[in-house]
């Protein structure tokens, strides 16, 4: 590849269709079809591939029985098309956002609690001054939000960084912990104003975050601590509102947030049960990639976050 400094790209003669070949192998694993789905013959594709591995001297994939297998520098190559491809379409939507009268566009990721508070805030005061700017949220556990950071999908996430990601890619910038309550519906038989066990809110069915989201870590880790056998009927689903349903109409319990609960569970519907332990998960923070500069509209969203945690008006 010559020289790091050099153009080393320009030499290798990479080109955007290269980028898209790398995608659809990774989504195919199968060069026949990997061809189909960009319109052009099996030869071309993998002439397209050839000709880059030669250029580049060093294979990218891997040839086996059961088709296209993505070495060490295939996967960096298939990571780094996602990242391209992605800050291509962001650049058409600001393009478009702009031809059409908005003064840009911004995709950001959170966390609930922040979702709930802080984002929505800095939101309203961001569209005080500047209502055409365009704002997408996305709402995820802190892997999905750290892996679409780094595909180039969102401008910047106020998440955690999971243990085991490559924390030199990442500015975090931190803001708080997500205190965390339980939650059943107002005529649950534990919705007695008593201190419940946790023996006695295991015997009942529950709604948790799928296994390895944070939320779900810190519940587990509670039942494992106090050496308690988790709930046997549990529903995995990273959705809220599908949580909420089903606490409302049955004796299932969940975990949210307490911001969560302070905005969406009236004392009608539902009920805080009074546990006698504190609950949060480890803080979280404004997360953007070190070596990519915000867009001006993610900056001034960014900025009034920023503001808004040292204010602690939120």
């Amino acid at each position: 590849m010559g020289d790091p400094g050099e153009a080393w790209f320009q030499n290798a003669r990479l080109k955007l269709r290269h980028f898209q070949l790398f995608l659809v192998i990774d989504e195919h694993r199968n060069l026949h079809r990997a061809a189909h789905s960009l319109g052009i013959s099996q030869p071309a594709a993998s002439k397209l591939l050839s000709d880059l591995e030669s250029h580049l001297g060093i294979r990218l994939f891997e040839r086996k029985p059961r088709g296209l297998v993505p070495n060490l520098f295939g996967e960096v190559m298939i990571r780094q098309a996602h990242s391209a491809l992605s800050t291509l379409n962001h650049t058409g939507e600001e393009l478009a956002a702009l031809r059409d009268g908005y003064r840009g566009t911004v995709a950001v990721g959170t966390v609930m609690a922040p979702a709930v508070t802080l984002l929505t805030s800095a939101i309203e005061r961001v569209h005080r001054d500047r209502p055409e700017l365009k704002i997408s949220v996305d709402v995820d556990v802190s892997k999905t939000l750290v892996h679409r950071l780094l595909e180039g999908e969102l401008d910047f996430a106020i998440t955690r960084v999971p243990a085991g990601s490559n924390i030199e890619h990442f500015v975090f910038e931190e803001i708080g912990e997500e205190e965390l309550c339980f939650v059943c519906r107002s005529a649950h038989p534990l919705a007695n104003g008593q201190s419940p066990t946790l023996g006695a809110m295991a015997a009942y069915p529950w709604a948790l975050q799928p296994p390895g989201a944070l939320m779900r870590q810190r519940v587990d880790s509670l039942f494992l601590h106090h050496q308690i056998a988790p709930p046997r009927q549990v529903v995995d689903t990273a959705d809220l509102l599908v949580s909420l349903a089903l606490v409302s109409k049955s004796d299932t319990l969940t975990v949210i947030t307490q911001e969560t609960a302070d905005l969406l569970c009236t004392p009608q519907r539902f009920c805080r049960l009074a546990f006698n332990e504190s609950l949060s998960v480890q803080p979280y923070g404004l997360v953007s990639l070190r070596h990519r500069q915000l867009s001006p509209g993610a900056a001034v969203l960014m900025s009034e976050l920023r503001s808004l945690v040292a204010e602690n008006q939120y």
